[in-house]
């Protein structure tokens, strides 16, 4: 029995691992993320909590050939171990920071300058708040995760129509009740041409996490596992050691989480719209202190 659990195993990890190269790769065999994590690792100098809990940057980018990557998804998602917690705090894009050694600028702009580690420095220095690992998922790897999980897709509740198109980006969904693939959940996620813009969005990108959450956790998403860890290799740059990914697998299968707590910052209730000088342009402002406050209290 156990044999045959390492053969399926093994055999699912790599299984995913090759469908996902063979769309990913160039003709050496590499991959943009590839081509960056060395890099990122180096220069990350996470902090381990004091509190037992395990706090993450996640990135979501979208990388674009040779472009600078962009940040569109930022947040600090926080597991406690002990009490079987889970929390994530998304942080819009267009919120006004200082960039440490940049000056002020959207704190989107922190990860095209300095990459995870200034993005680090920018939200401690900002709010207060320190991560020990990144994780960054270049948006093919959100769709590979969603048709790998639900290959009959997610089931989402579409309050309205949502149509965008520019560029490489084709957004058409409508209201009402759909089962989505992975394209059409990241542009769900993605959508925020209407009047809630950023807030909007990061509340679907949340409501996102935790239908794939109870994708995840389900009994046929625990035995996807294995391929799902294959495909996403190469759309995810992490210092995570495998060691450590291992364990809080096996702490989220045996104890799979109830819910996900969720935070937005800027609050609604402290933040506002300024136009900056070019090229900064529209930026949510906000009280400093009082996010930083927010931020902390959510996490301790």
């Amino acid at each position: 029995m156990f044999l045959t659990a390492v053969s399926y195993t093994g055999y699912e990890y790599m299984m995913g691992k090759q469908d996902s190269q063979g769309k990913v790769s160039g003709d050496d065999g590499t991959t943009a993320l590839d081509e960056m994590s060395s890099k990122y690792k180096d220069e990350f100098n996470g902090v381990e909590s004091q509190n037992g809990k395990t706090n993450v940057l996640l990135l979501g980018v979208d990388q674009r050939n040779d472009e600078t990557p962009r940040s569109d998804t930022i947040m600090v998602a926080q597991y406690d171990e002990e009490g079987n917690v889970a929390k994530v705090a998304s942080i819009m894009r267009d919120t006004y920071v200082r960039i440490p050694g940049h000056d002020y600028n959207k704190i989107n702009a922190a990860f095209a300058l300095g990459g995870p580690e200034l993005m680090r420095q920018t939200i401690k220095e900002n709010f207060g708040v320190d991560v020990e690992y990144y994780s960054i998922v270049d948006f093919n790897g959100f769709t590979q995760i969603v048709d790998t999980l639900a290959p009959s897709g997610v089931e989402v509740d579409i309050e309205k129509n949502m149509q965008y198109k520019s560029g490489d980006t084709n957004i058409d969904l409508q209201q009402g009740t759909h089962e989505l693939d992975g394209e059409e959940l990241l542009g769900y996620a993605r959508y925020r041409s209407d009047s809630q813009g950023d807030f909007g969005r990061v509340q679907r990108q949340q409501e996102v996490l935790k239908l794939l959450k109870e994708e995840a956790v389900s009994f046929n998403g625990v035995m996807k596992a294995p391929r799902l860890l294959g495909s996403l290799q190469p759309y995810i740059d992490t210092n995570f050691s495998s060691g450590k990914i291992l364990d809080l697998g096996k702490d989220l299968i045996f104890n799979p989480l109830d819910d996900i707590e969720t935070f937005s910052l800027p609050e609604e209730g402290n933040v506002w719209n300024e136009r900056k000088e070019y090229p900064i342009g529209l930026v949510l402002a906000h009280n400093e202190e009082e996010s930083a406050k927010a931020i902390q209290e959510f996490l301790e």
